[in-house]
């Protein structure tokens, strides 16, 4: 009964609880003098949220407690491969390939493909067994509050948010597009433009909107639906790629791989890897449906990695078919696969392809819409962003408000925003996230507070600190050296390994995974950190540009109000847990005071 009477309490604490259903109804911002004296303590309370970790059971009960209703666990590994497969082969392969191809890498294109998908399975082995102990709608933003406490998870929160919103919005954009080509049409006949905004930002998409607003209604109605409906669409895209191959694989020539493989050498390949992670961003969207999972134990593991191994052989088999049916120099880089089928005479299937890219698009739109409002809810339950945002619908058993407030916001980016602005930004954002979600991992492995000694936790902070410096040396001197020395390397390579080693060996595990657990585990995660900081060391300076915008925009809102906010609420959480332990402890003492 006392169980369920905290269950209870929590739920009434969840959505808009106090402040007569204020956007803010904690503490801090009950009036203007609250909150300017929450703002003069604001130093304190940042050290406390970020050296304040959270624990699985507190975000497996009670913060989940916090939405009202609970999710529908209904999906099972069947459901989740198709939602990988759904989440992930969009855009990227049917866009992106032409352009790195034609400017960035050549027919190595395929070897692009090759490291991007190595470094998102290593990331989603680290996902993998965080989903699985922790089976949470708030994916990596609850893994990093656990393992690296509040304020990286907060940084690594706004990312996600951005990566979803990016992400959507360069697919729906892509959607428009490849409508245009079935209907003989150029994009841009499709959108409207505005001479007095800046060029990147002039052609507005009025079809992105309408598409994101019908892939919103989907989301919210059930969960279940949009699995059936991703993968009936899944279906007929395999389809379509199977024709793509077989039918390209008729018109290949070998000279067209082989006469120049890469052009642009090592560092094109890459720069077009780089950019070409975009392709495989999504499979975190899975993760976050882990609360909704009927065995997560065995469907998460069998789902992300199964979708991660099929999705990477496409990839890589799509490219070398594009690159076998034209010289790379004459490739589209707006529609590679229509354009190459009309160059080798085989025009009406460009429409067969045009069908499959916006089927493929219209699945990675939905998962993604189901992934970001799960993400959001999670934030919203933590009162980093207003708690309203946290409500489970008691009707459809999907977040609602969450849903709709990340699909206003992508609809936005869509109408105003170019592909090529989007998918830069987008890599940074995610391959940042994937990074603190491998060094999380580790930290889980080898730190357990109040077990672990301080040596050996100091000599984990070491390793870390060398692997992530070690990484972040190599990435540098990668991005700014134009030559082609090697020396710099022989000492920032040999550093990350001996770190790794050292970790392995000198650093006594603290936990063992209950379910499932990452193989070789410090080398697997170590080597994501490494792959992911790498792959940043190619992305072009303007974006790091916008990325150090948004990222100061993050921390000015945290400042003012998400650090105040989650203060409060765990304080407030602190105290009702305190004074649980008082009551049920009051028996027992009059129970010993008799003996």
């Amino acid at each position: 009964m006392a169980a369920a009477g905290d269950g209870e309490a929590l739920r009434r604490r969840g959505c808009c609880g106090g402040g007569a259903g204020s956007v803010f109804p904690e503490e801090s911002f009950r009036s203007w003098s609250a909150y300017g004296r929450a703002l003069l303590e604001t130093g304190p309370r940042l050290r406390d949220r970020a050296t304040a970790r959270s624990a699985d059971a507190t975000e497996l009960h009670e913060v989940r407690g916090r939405s009202g209703a609970d999710m529908k666990r209904e999906l099972t590994w069947w459901d989740l491969i198709w939602f990988g497969i759904g989440a992930v082969i969009g855009a990227g392969i049917f866009v992106l390939t032409g352009q790195e191809a034609k400017e960035a890498a050549g027919p190595a294109v395929v070897l692009s493909y090759a490291i991007s998908g190595v470094s998102a399975m290593l990331s989603v082995f680290c996902y993998t067994e965080f989903a699985v102990e922790i089976p949470v709608a708030g994916g990596s933003f609850a893994y990093l509050r656990v393992e690296l406490g509040d304020f990286m998870a907060f940084i690594a929160a706004g990312n996600i948010l951005l990566e979803y919103c990016i992400g959507g919005a360069a697919v729906a954009r892509s959607w428009t597009s490849y409508f245009a080509t079935l209907l003989n049409h150029h994009p841009n006949d499709f959108r409207i433009h505005a001479a007095s905004l800046a060029e990147d930002y002039s052609r507005l998409d009025p079809i992105a909107v309408v598409v994101i607003t019908l892939i919103c209604l989907f989301a919210v109605v059930s969960t279940k639906g949009s699995s059936r409906f991703n993968y009936i669409l899944s279906i007929v895209h395999v389809a379509v790629i199977g024709f793509i191959i077989v039918a390209g694989l008729t018109r290949a020539k070998a000279s067209n791989l082989t006469a120049d493989f890469a052009p642009f050498g090592v560092r094109g390949i890459f720069a077009a890897s780089a950019v070409l992670f975009f392709a495989y961003i999504g499979f975190d969207a899975v993760s976050t449906m882990a609360e909704e999972t009927k065995d997560p134990a065995r469907d998460i593991p069998i789902g992300l990695v199964g979708a991660m191994t099929l999705t990477t052989v496409v990839y890589c088999v799509l490219a070398v078919v594009l690159c076998l049916m034209q010289p790379y120099k004459d490739i589209d880089p707006d529609a590679p696969f229509s354009v190459a089928f009309s160059a080798t005479g085989m025009d009406w299937a460009k429409y067969i392809v045009a069908f499959g890219a916006l089927k493929g698009m219209t699945t990675v739109l939905l998962v993604s819409a189901v992934g970001q409002a799960r993400y959001l809810t999670h934030i919203a339950r933590t009162h980093m962003v207003p708690p309203c945002l946290a409500q489970v619908s008691p009707r459809f058993g999907t977040p609602v408000n969450a849903t709709v407030v990340m699909l206003a916001a992508t609809a936005v980016i869509a109408f105003f925003t170019d592909l090529g602005i989007l998918s830069n930004l987008l890599s940074i954002s995610t391959l940042f996230i994937f990074m603190l979600v491998a060094v999380a991992l580790l930290v889980r492995r080898y730190y357990v507070a109040g077990e672990t000694t301080d040596t050996d936790r100091n000599k984990l902070a070491a390793c870390l600190a060398v692997i992530i410096a070690s990484s972040v040396a190599t990435a540098a001197y990668w991005g700014l050296s134009s030559g082609g020395g090697w020396a710099a390397y022989a000492v920032t390579v040999p550093a990350w390994a001996a770190a790794t080693l050292y970790l392995q060996w000198c650093v006594p595990k603290a936990r063992a995974p209950k379910l499932w657990g990452v193989p070789l585990v410090p080398w697997l995660p170590a080597a994501s950190i490494f792959i992911n900081i790498f792959l940043l060391g190619s992305i072009d300076g303007a974006s790091f540009a916008r990325f150090g915008i948004w990222t100061a925009a993050l921390l000015a809102y945290y400042f003012l109000f998400g650090l105040h906010a989650s203060y409060d609420t765990a304080k407030a959480l602190a105290a009702e847990a305190d004074a649980a332990r008082v009551e049920e402890g009051a028996p027992k003492a009059v129970a010993g005071g008799g003996n």
